[in-house]
């Protein structure tokens, strides 16, 4: 299970995470005889015996340069409660703070976070490492992917913007270096290494964050919307989510970063419209292949290529176009399966042969665009003109589901 890093302030002992290495090295003998010996920090990237550059940074090199970019973010948010009274229950709305971290990206005062460090805030302070604090305007969310832009006035905070990166070219193995205030303890260095490439997590709006960045780094409550750092102390990613086991809160060595390029594609938007403009098809789909060999043939798809649509969003480009969903579903053993659906196979010209593989030939679109999409319906190929919308914020505001009015006919495999 993964959970945002969402804040706890709690006393705990700070740690320092794995993929440190220190050289010893015997310097001499004195003059009674006894041996010093001196402890050397080792560059970042030979901890996981990666090769390096001569004259590769140390952790302790970038925390020095990096963690003087990396602030602390406290939200005032309004939270609305039910109390009991005469009447039943009465919504009233309490006061509430919300801490996290983030990160400086230019000297014009703005600060990427996560998008649910700020939800709902009436009231945004950011706090540097020179003990300086100022108020913070959230010009821009993008809630699908958990991004927040934050602005402050430059004037007076000699700021340290950290350098973006790239995470298409990490591998597994590779040196990572975590900054935040995880328990509102401020700018706690963990490293660590890539865990894993390309994994998948749901955001707060319900939709899936793809390309995601796994590392054994320790990311607790409080790192949310803190920078993940290579071994050149670049950033790759915004540190989001931990999984975590059992109804413990705090790390078991498993963070999601949401990547650096993500955040590129949709920074001009959140900057000049304050919104993220992703296209959107507005269908969820399942890989044909995913489908198992034991169904009845009745009940098979008819191919065994392609994304076969599960639903369509009521008022969706899809549902406009003409993108139909099945009207039935298989209780399998991988889960409940809606059969008799479309089956995606094209999309502007590109082959479909996964459920992924929508959303990447999606992917670099913008709304308004119109593309054409293939489907196999029964025996039938269909073309469809689909002029794409603009992502909503949440699953839920899209109303997701299927376009059947009338409940789908239920089987159960035996």
């Amino acid at each position: 299970m993964s959970k945002l890093a969402t804040p706890a302030v709690v006393g705990v002992s700070a740690v320092l995470g794995a993929g440190l290495a220190l050289g010893a090295g015997a310097l001499g003998v004195g003059g009674d005889g006894s041996t010093t010996t001196v402890l050397r920090q080792a560059p970042i990237a030979q901890a996981s015996n990666a090769s390096s550059e001569e004259g590769a940074p140390t952790a302790r090199e970038i925390y020095e340069r990096d963690a003087p970019g990396v602030v602390l973010v406290e939200a005032t948010v309004q939270q609305r409660s039910a109390s009991q009274s005469l009447f039943g229950p009465a919504p009233q709305t309490q006061e509430g703070q919300s801490t996290g971290s983030g990160f400086v990206i230019d000297d014009e005062g703005y600060i990427l976070t996560n998008e649910h460090v700020v939800e709902g805030a009436t009231k945004v302070q950011v706090s540097f490492s020179n003990e300086k604090s100022a108020s913070a305007e959230v010009v821009g969310k993008d809630n699908s992917n958990d991004i927040a832009l934050l602005k402050v006035d430059p004037k007076g905070l000699d700021l340290k913007p950290l350098e973006l990166g790239s995470a298409k070219d990490v591998q597994v193995g590779d040196p990572v270096l975590a900054i935040g205030n995880p328990f509102g303890l401020d700018r706690t260095l963990t490293t660590g290494v890539v865990s894993a490439k390309q994994r998948q997590i749901t955001g707060p709006g319900g939709f899936s964050i793809d390309n995601v960045i796994q590392t054994d780094a320790s990311i607790n409550p409080g790192n949310s919307g803190g920078p993940l750092l290579d071994g050149a102390g670049k950033v790759i990613g915004i540190n989001s989510q931990i999984a975590t086991s059992g109804s413990g809160q705090g790390s078991v060595g498993i963070g999601f970063a949401v990547p650096i390029e993500t955040v590129k594609q949709v920074l001009p938007d959140l900057k000049k419209d304050g919104h993220a403009n992703i296209a959107y098809l507005g269908v969820t789909s399942l890989s044909a292949s995913d489908f198992p060999d034991g169904l009845p043939e009745q009940l098979r798809p008819a191919t065994k290529e392609g994304a076969i649509v599960q639903q369509v969003a009521p008022g969706s480009p899809a549902q406009k176009a003409g993108l139909r969903a099945g009207s039935a579903t298989v209780n399998t053993s991988q889960g409940q399966l809606v059969i008799g659906g479309d089956v995606i196979t094209q999309v502007d010209g590109k082959r479909i042969t996964s459920a992924d593989d929508v959303n990447q030939a999606i992917t670099g679109k913008k709304p308004g665009d119109e593309v054409t999409v293939v489907v196999r319906r029964g025996s039938q190929e269909k073309k469809l003109k689909v002029t794409l919308g603009r992502r909503p914020d949440s699953t839920s505001s899209s109303a997701d589901g299927s376009q059947n009015d009338q409940a789908p006919d239920e089987f159960q495999l035996p």
